[in-house]
């Protein structure tokens, strides 16, 4: 972990954090790309691979309102952020609807602007549940894309994963009403854990054939401490390609920019795509480009990393921007992470017991 001493940060004017300053990249030259904010620790589903009940059960301590970060302190991140080069900005969670007044963030967001002028790319990753609800409100408040998550279209799978009984008729509808407000292109997400939802991969493939909806099948990961996570449950995204190829012929494309995440193909036949996450078995270390900053404002340079660095602290310090700014350039420059790259023989049979930081509290 780098420590950010507010006593030792470079003054404002023996730095540079312009937009036309040189690109910020870490120690093996990955350039700070896209940054993704949880806004809230809480969510209305209880997700075994992310929040399972018998541990975010009812009586689960979520964080008070006063230590999340406020909208204006988040927008003034990603302004900090722009000027370092950050290009796309996520909203996740927990559940990022649940979150009183979303729309208005997305709105204040809208208002700032990269060096070429352009706002940057806002996208949603949701659960879905409330979508249908806020989709028009997000859309008319300059939200461009929705990421929906989707593990089974099977009711009985789908509530047996969601933990909480939601029917999967209400996420459809949702994914039915961001279409139809202009969202898009919109991203259907499916974790695959094997013996639980694998058997649902084709029948999804060829749901969301032909549609407007991009499918993509991430690797159960080893995420957090408390998803029992097993190695023998990962499904090989190689596996889930070839179920698919051998009832729906599939071909390989080039990824749409640098350190894209998902490996995309598309149907011989011309009928849209789907896309693969391999975080366990296709490690993407090499070209990733995010940052991740928590609910209550800590820096996390990767998504399996155990410790955040407290920019919260800094903004209610009373720290300048030039002060942030360099804050956040100190912490990107001594990355070193990639711990996809060295999961192999090192990595835990169980997710139990290793310490890491829960995907709801540092969003996906």
């Amino acid at each position: 972990m780098v420590t950010v001493d507010t006593t030792t940060i470079t003054s404002s004017s023996d730095t540079d954090s312009r937009s036309d300053a040189a690109p910020l990249v870490d120690v093996r030259g990955r350039p700070l790309h896209d940054i993704r904010f949880s806004v809230t620790d809480r969510c209305n589903f209880r997700c075994v691979y992310c929040m399972p009940k018998e541990i975010f059960g009812r009586d689960y301590a979520f964080m008070p309102r006063e230590e999340l970060l406020t909208f204006e302190e988040i927008t003034r991140l990603v302004a900090i952020g722009i000027g370092h080069g950050v290009e796309k900005i996520r909203l996740t969670g927990g559940e990022p609807l649940l979150r009183k007044g979303l729309p208005e963030l997305v709105a204040m967001l809208s208002e700032l602007r990269t060096p070429s002028g352009a706002a940057p790319d806002i996208a949603v990753t949701t659960n879905g549940s409330a979508l249908a609800h806020l989709a028009p409100a997000l859309k008319d408040a300059g939200l461009r894309r929705v990421t929906v998550s989707l593990d089974s279209l099977d009711d009985a799978t789908f509530q047996s994963m969601n933990d909480v009984r939601f029917p999967v008729a209400k996420v459809l509808h949702g994914l039915d009403v961001a279409h139809e407000v202009g969202l898009g292109p919109i991203k259907v997400n499916m974790v695959v854990k094997k013996g639980l939802n694998d058997q649902d991969i084709v029948a999804m493939a060829r749901h969301f054939k032909g549609t407007p909806f991009i499918l993509r099948f991430i690797e159960f990961m080893d995420v957090g401490t408390t998803n029992g996570w097993q190695l023998r449950e990962v499904v090989p995204s190689a596996e889930v390609i070839a179920r698919i190829h051998a009832e729906l012929p599939l071909e390989e494309v080039e990824p749409n920019y640098r350190g894209e995440t998902s490996r995309r193909w598309r149907y011989r036949d011309g009928e849209g795509e789907i896309g693969v996450i391999s975080s366990v078995t296709q490690s993407f270390c090499h070209s990733c480009s995010r940052a991740r900053i928590s609910v209550d404002g800590k820096l996390y340079t990767c998504l399996f990393a155990d410790t955040g660095h407290d920019l919260r602290a800094l903004l209610r310090g009373g720290a300048s921007d030039n002060e942030l700014s360099e804050a956040m350039a100190t912490i990107w420059r001594a990355r070193t992470d990639r711990y996809s790259e060295l999961r192999g023989l090192n990595t835990p049979r169980s997710g139990r017991g290793a310490k890491r930081i829960e995907m709801s509290y540092i969003g996906g």
